[in-house]
């Protein structure tokens, strides 16, 4: 399914098999999770994506062809995310900062992604992966489930902890801060009533909408909607000392606020991208903690129908894609 340009249906295609590379590996997809970051490269908002494009980078597949000196052989599970290529030698990927490397290159932005039959990877960005899930179920922790952690990490030391936007970032990354013992409340769009008794079955002890304050004042809150509205509304429910991060690609301009909302060193900051050790350490975690995320599957010829329903709030949880 390609993405000839912005503002574009995808339209499915036949294309000869990809030719890989001397660094990457050609896998036979067998599920790739759509992500609201599709949804932003669809609708333009993404500066410097290579239309046309072949969407999807949550990609779970079994490999076809690997370079020597890999350590991958064929038929091995892999797991491909955003981050699909960095230079490795500026100052960002020398201190373990890759995912700010100002030549990095995206899967189904800059390299074709996972709405295929195939896909070509840089070797170093992929993730082996267990059987313990199937395809379908391991591809939204390739940026959902990874983003989630990411956030989780830069909101610091936290106990109490708010997730505003339950889609599938929300409801992988509520489970796995319950298993780590954190307290979370779950805010969805106010009135949503589906929303909020799904927030509660995976995990949240109290939700209800963005428009009203926690029970209880919070350590720290991740903001996945991609509304800038929601940071004040955010800061208004942090303690002292709090942070509110911002998990997402792209947000609608962050209106202004009473200076007071941040006082008492709040802090505000953003996600991007995520890093190969991110990687690493929640895939163990997702295993350890027997995550399983809730799905929709769409065949590869529906994928606008799976986009149609991302961007009307149609299913709970993620959308899969498979060939």
């Amino acid at each position: 399914m390609v993405l000839e340009k912005p503002g574009a249906a995808l339209v499915l295609t036949d294309r000869a098999r990809p030719e890989p590379g001397p660094d990457d590996v050609l896998i036979a997809v067998e599920a790739c999770g759509l992500c609201r970051t599709d949804i932003h490269l669809q609708d333009g908002d993404i500066e410097g994506c290579a239309y046309p494009i072949v969407p999807g980078h949550q990609i779970v597949g079994r490999v076809v062809e690997a370079p020597s000196g890999s350590g991958l052989l064929p038929r091995d599970r892999v797991g491909v995310p955003w981050l699909g290529w960095t230079c490795g030698g500026c100052a960002f990927c020398e201190r373990d900062e890759e995912n700010l490397c100002g030549e990095a290159r995206f899967t189904g932005c800059h390299r074709d992604g996972g709405f295929a039959e195939y896909a070509a990877a840089d070797q170093r960005y992929c993730f082996p992966l267990g059987d313990h899930l199937d395809a379908v179920h391991a591809a939204p922790l390739l940026c959902a489930g990874l983003i989630g952690y990411r956030s989780l990490r830069l909101a610091g030391d936290v106990e109490r902890l708010g997730i505003y936007g339950f889609g599938a970032a929300g409801s992988l990354l509520a489970p796995v801060a319950v298993h780590l013992g954190i307290e979370v409340h779950g805010f969805t769009r106010p009135g949503d009533r589906r929303g909020q008794r799904f927030a509660l079955e995976r995990g949240c002890v109290w939700a209800g909408g963005s428009d009203e304050r926690p029970p209880a004042e919070l350590d720290a809150a991740i903001i996945f909607a991609p509304i800038g509205a929601l940071v004040p509304a955010a800061l208004k429910g942090v303690r002292r000392g709090g942070r509110v991060v911002c998990g997402g690609i792209h947000m609608s301009d962050i209106p202004t606020f009473p200076y007071a909302d941040l006082w008492g060193e709040r802090q505000i900051r953003s996600v991007a991208n995520l890093t190969r050790r991110d990687g690493r350490e929640f895939l163990a975690l997702a295993a350890e903690a027997g995550l399983e995320p809730e799905v929709t599957v769409y065949p590869l010829a529906d994928a606008n129908r799976a986009f149609d329903g991302l961007r009307q709030g149609a299913f709970d949880g993620a959308a899969v894609i498979v060939p």
